[in-house]
């Protein structure tokens, strides 16, 4: 009742004190750019971004590049011999920005979301499970976990339980 009162009274107040909410949640998220399905060149962008860690993991038909956050929020990508993305894991005390991890995957996440949401905010369980695209994603305040994959994609001898 209050926050409608200031913005029928003050507008640009009732503006403010949301930029005010929003700047620090925005400020304390892990925004990453190597995408699902695209190239492992911007790793190094994501950890510049995030001043994070980053340590690579040889597997014997994959790459990890693991960035972890000063706030300890931990990314990893798991990388083919091509250079591609084929699997993004996620564990924290924040939930990383989907749409720049999922990249060119998120329109399809989204949409098959989107029946889930009622259940998905009562159990905090998201399970999505699309030709092409495999996300499962669990948490709640400061203890967020999840790995979205393109089966299609996963390196040959390699399983989907890798990505994690």
């Amino acid at each position: 009742m209050k926050i409608s009162l200031l913005q029928q009274a003050h507008p640009a107040k009732s503006r403010r004190w949301l930029i005010s909410l929003a700047l620090p949640l925005l400020a304390f998220s892990i925004s990453a750019s190597a995408e699902l399905g695209g190239d492992v060149a911007s790793v190094q962008t994501d950890q510049a971004r995030m001043k994070a860690t980053l340590k690579v993991t040889e597997a014997q038909a994959y790459t990890v590049q693991e960035i972890t956050s000063p706030e300890g929020t931990v990314v990893k990508e798991f990388v083919s011999p091509a250079g591609k993305v084929f699997g993004v894991a996620w564990r924290g005390h924040f939930m990383p920005d989907l749409q720049q991890l999922l990249g060119t995957y998120f329109a399809q996440f989204s949409q098959a979301a989107q029946g889930q949401q009622a259940s998905h905010r009562a159990r905090r369980v998201l399970n999505v499970q699309e030709p092409g695209l495999v996300v499962q994603s669990a948490g709640r305040m400061r203890s967020y976990s999840g790995r979205a994959y393109v089966p299609e994609m996963i390196p040959q001898g390699v399983g989907p339980e890798v990505i994690q």
